[in-house]
């Protein structure tokens, strides 16, 4: 593993908290190169700045009924994070060796456990699954 040099401008101008898609048994793997994340936005801020509204997180995001975002509630207890959302239509896919030297050196903020981990997955998996026809279907009088 070639170390990172943090101090590159290539590795100082993004910083961004997110959460990896990719399934812990791929994970697993050693011959596995990259890893997919997507971003972890903090949900007042995308109201605040208009991205989203209010009411749109308030009643339908926190139900997990808007394609494409996942909630994630506030913690505040070991440590303190906001009501967030995920992109689940923003992914990158980010070498395992950047994840792997933040993990090392304590960068690694959170765990998402079961069964929310699963439920999460199934989102992605329904964001990315849809099939769409490009005309419905005739119909028999």
């Amino acid at each position: 593993m070639t170390p990172i040099d943090w101090n590159d401008p290539p590795t100082k101008w993004w910083t961004a908290r997110v959460i990896i898609l990719t399934q812990a048994c791929d994970l697993a793997r050693a011959n596995d190169t990259s890893v997919l994340v997507a971003q972890v936005h903090d949900a007042q801020k995308l109201v605040v700045t208009g991205v989203l509204k209010g009411s749109t997180v308030r009643d339908q995001m926190r139900r997990h009924l808007v394609y494409g975002w996942y909630f994630m509630p506030a913690v505040t207890a070991p440590l303190l994070l906001p009501e967030s959302l995920i992109d689940l239509r923003d992914v990158h896919s980010v070498p395992r060796v950047v994840l792997e030297q933040l993990v090392a050196g304590g960068k690694r903020v959170a765990s998402l456990v079961s069964p929310y981990r699963e439920h999460l997955a199934q989102h992605f998996a329904v964001t990315y699954m849809r099939i769409a026809l490009p005309e419905p279907y005739p119909t028999q009088p």
